[in-house]
């Protein structure tokens, strides 16, 4: 018994499952059979290939669904005028609108337009591939470009908060320089002040008399 896969779905598994659907549409057998037999070659259960086709992968496959159809219109008009069996195309539009509401175009599918289609999808999922890389290498870039910002920006932080500190240690001692010489020019005056007072000295007779 196969195993269930869990994990996502590749480009590969996509492409495999366009493919192997347009091909029952073209040949004029249901989706659930493709779902079946695309579940069986990829390990994955009809209901899980049913919802991808529904989800993601039909819108990208719009015209060559239509191309799709219109084979097999062909293929049941041929059969019908050879009297062969050939399934109700009313069960298959009712299948068709059950997946999907819209209505096809008027184009004829060839080999070549499914090739190329399929070739300009993948052609399209690399360049967003590329795309996808390009902009996961930009983000690594701008990652590290913003931590070195921030280790620039934390050395500097320090530098200031050291400038403060520095400038604080500054701060106070010229304060205590000022009161220092505030200090010394009172003590200053307070001596002019006392040498500009009125001295007196005894003579021989024990008279005072001023000394100028």
């Amino acid at each position: 018994m196969t195993a269930v896969r869990q994990d996502a779905w590749s480009p590969d598994d996509d492409l495999m499952l366009a493919e192997v659907t347009l091909r029952h549409i073209r040949e004029g057998s249901t989706q659930l059979a493709a779902f079946e037999e695309v579940g069986e070659r990829i390990g994955r259960t009809s209901a899980a290939c049913g919802f991808r086709w529904n989800s993601c992968v039909r819108k990208r496959y719009e015209e060559a669904i239509m191309l799709a159809k219109q084979q097999r219109q062909k293929r049941n008009y041929m059969k019908k005028s050879a009297a062969a069996p050939q399934v109700s195309s009313m069960t298959h539009d009712a299948e068709e609108r059950a997946y999907h509401p819209e209505i096809a175009g008027e184009e004829t599918l060839t080999m070549d337009a499914v090739i190329r289609f399929l070739r300009q999808w993948r052609n399209a999922y690399q360049d967003i591939s590329r795309q996808i890389k390009a902009l996961e290498k930009e983000l690594k870039e701008k990652d590290e470009e913003m931590f070195d910002l921030r280790v620039e920006n934390e050395r500097l932080s320090r530098e200031v908060n050291s400038a403060q500190t520095d400038y604080r240690t500054v701060n106070d001692d010229y304060k205590t320089l000022i009161q220092i010489m505030d200090r010394a020019r009172r003590l200053a005056v307070l001596d002019e002040e006392e040498e500009a007072k009125t001295r007196f000295k005894m003579d021989a007779n024990g008279n005072l008399e001023r000394i100028e």
